[in-house]
């Protein structure tokens, strides 16, 4: 079978790239744009870094703002409703996953109507025409939505989160400004970080992983490692980094898929609201532990990535625990909680069940069961 790449058609990088989202809507003919963003996006003035250059520009727009931290099938329905109002013929979608997502599902079900019923996106949909053309402008430096194939929508009826895997929901363009990721707070520049780097250490042991994802995932680990205390910090050379960082991972592990600290990160999130990074910091060192008896010499390049010294005159176990401590000690020392108050024995069963049927499990290096995970969700609780 062929391993495959996709990517953005064009994506832009650096300090200023938002001033090429002009010259992009006038290059391609777009009359109007469907600005998809966050209500606390809009209401700091983040959204309107974008949206003053379009007044500038005389380009038309409508904001579509209804879109919570975790967004639901009920954001997207509206949403939908919103772009056909607007009579827009592109999307910009400005802000963290959570805009991303949802501008993905709107995207898709307007130029596929036979899906409009959103649980049917689950999975791999079989959808045939690509999404309506998005500019994709990530605020955050830790999703990478603006460059994978993957969304994810909360059924707030059934307490669960699903995947959605298609080729025809990737953004035509990416802007990725670290400028538009300046006022992100500590926390959140925190727990997107280690979202990004959760997606590049699981991107580099899954199942598909190849020599090309390698490639992103390696330098992935190693700018993230290189640079998150910094960004926590909001130094511009540490958003720099970062912002290239997730991208980086997005193009790595959008192609091979992740693990299971994703899958019980979305159980977490659709059950309990933890915030998606969080939970993915949590897990990562728990779920590598669990994973490293079938990781071969790859936790040794993670270790090396992550900038530990000496790991050629390591032994296996010893490379292997010094990956899993350097990625622990990254998450404390950005200040990441180890525990989870929320989670309690008697949601043990569902949380499991859940994450077992998460579109992630069956890429994890080690086949697992619902047993075991209950046992990793333990190792989280107070």
């Amino acid at each position: 079978m062929a391993d495959r790449i996709v990517l953005n058609t064009v994506s832009y990088h650096g300090q200023g790239a938002i001033n090429e989202i002009v010259n992009i809507v006038n290059a391609k003919g777009y009359k109007k744009l469907f600005v998809c963003s966050d209500p606390d996006l809009v209401e700091f003035k983040v959204t309107a870094k974008v949206t003053d250059l379009l007044d500038k520009a005389g380009i038309a727009y409508s904001v579509y703002s209804k879109i919570k931290p975790n967004p639901t099938i009920e954001n997207v329905k509206e949403g939908v409703d919103a772009f056909k109002e607007a009579s827009a013929d592109a999307i910009i979608a400005i802000g963290g996953g959570s805009s991303m997502d949802t501008a993905k599902a709107i995207g898709v079900i307007i130029t596929n109507p036979e899906f409009a019923d959103v649980r049917s996106l689950e999975g791999v949909a079989d959808t045939k025409n690509h999404a309506v053309p998005t500019i994709a402008v990530p605020t955050t430096a830790g999703t990478a939505a603006e460059v994978t194939i993957n969304y994810v929508i909360t059924d707030v009826e059934k307490e669960r989160k699903f995947v959605c895997v298609d080729v025809n929901d990737i953004p035509e363009v990416a802007i990725v400004d670290p400028d538009m990721m300046s006022t992100m707070p500590k926390g959140l520049t925190a727990a997107t970080g280690m979202d990004a780097l959760t997606h590049a250490i699981e991107g580099y042991t899954t199942k598909a992983a190849w020599e090309m994802t390698d490639m992103f995932h390696l330098e992935a680990i190693k700018l993230i490692s290189q640079n998150l205390r910094g960004a926590v910090n909001n130094e511009p050379e540490g958003r720099k980094g970062m912002a290239l960082a997730q991208y980086i991972a997005g193009m790595g592990f959008s192609n091979v898929g992740l693990g299971i600290a994703h899958s019980i990160a979305h159980t977490l999130g659709a059950h309990y609201d933890t915030p998606h990074g969080v939970a993915c910091a949590m897990m990562l060192p728990i779920v590598m532990e669990y994973n490293k008896e079938c990781t071969g010499e790859r936790y040794r390049e993670i270790a090396r990535a992550m900038g530990v010294e000496g790991v050629d005159n390591m032994s296996q176990d010893e490379y292997r625990q010094a990956a899993i401590d350097a990625v622990r000690q990254l998450s404390v020392d950005v200040g990441i909680p180890e525990k989870n108050e929320k989670v309690k024995e008697e949601d043990l069963d569902v949380l499991a069940a859940d994450a077992f049927a998460d579109a992630c499990c069956p890429g994890n290096p080690r086949d697992t069961n619902v047993e075991e995970l209950k046992e990793l969700y333990r190792k989280i609780m107070v």
